[in-house]
């Protein structure tokens, strides 16, 4: 059985991810508006009444802007964890499902997901294992200052990893921001910069693993080739798999798992 990973658009103005196994589908985050959620959902031949579930990572708004709105115009389940719900001002039960971290949440025969909680200021924030109904994983990580020994044992095994490369250091130390947003971003709770992704990767980096995503890259601090050029110093002669970046305006491509090269999307 497939599973099929579409990244709607990535990035500080908005997040959002398409989920696809056998006849499931998934969005994880919804931090667009709901007409541009329908507009890119549709760009990848969804429509929103097709949505099963809604699971929300945190409750900053470019994860969760049209959450709500999208669960209840389109029939979807909505998942998030209590915090996110408390500060989302959804009701449990009536408006939401909750959960806890290392709770799997089983949407259907075909795709099951898992909560990995993960350090980020302010928010109850969890990274997401999605796994096919053969077992086979794939993952979404972003809004984290660093991995966490749970966390990097999930990662083991995906064939698929998406994950951030928030930040070259050196753009963030000599940027605009000012110092106390500097050290918010570089800290344990804030993004993780392009060297640490390139650790994390290296570490995780199997036979298997096919494909990766760079995502939630900062328009001021990063840019693609910076982010690309760090990973690959790190796995480039070990990784096979293809290696693609994730923009803030999307769909661009579809992975799936087992192929090494990502589908491209129309944009007609």
């Amino acid at each position: 059985m497939g599973l099929e990973i579409t990244h709607l658009g990535s990035g500080s103005r908005g997040n959002a991810t398409l989920l696809s196994a056998g006849e499931t589908r998934v969005v994880v985050d919804c931090g667009f508006s709901l007409k541009q959620m329908e507009n890119r959902l549709a760009m990848a031949g969804v429509t929103g009444d097709s949505i099963d579930a809604i699971v929300v990572s945190h409750h900053h708004s470019d994860h969760s802007k049209s959450a709500a709105r999208a669960s209840k115009k389109w029939g979807a389940r909505l998942y998030s964890n209590l915090e996110t719900a408390m500060r989302l001002g959804l009701e449990p039960i009536a408006e939401v499902r909750t959960f806890e971290g290392l709770e799997r949440l089983h949407i259907s025969d075909e795709l099951s997901l898992l909560p990995v909680p993960v350090p980020h200021d302010d928010a109850d924030n969890v990274a997401i294992i999605a796994s096919n109904g053969d077992g086979r994983r794939a993952a979404i990580v972003t809004d984290l200052g660093e991995p966490t020994v749970e966390l990097m044992k999930h990662l083991s095994g995906c064939e698929h990893i998406s994950i951030e490369a928030n930040y070259d250091l050196g753009r963030l130390i000599s940027g605009p921001y000012p110092p106390s947003l500097k050290r918010r971003i570089s800290g344990r709770g804030g993004h993780l910069s392009n060297e640490q992704t390139a650790d994390i990767l290296a570490e995780v980096l199997h036979p298997g693993l096919r494909s990766i995503v760079l995502c939630h890259l900062s328009e001021k601090n990063n840019a693609p080739h910076l982010a690309e050029s760090e990973v690959l110093h790190q796995i480039g002669e070990k990784f096979e798999g293809v290696l693609s970046i994730c923009g803030q305006d999307g769909p661009e491509f579809t992975n799936k798992l087992g192929l090494s090269e990502a589908e491209p999307i129309s944009a007609a």
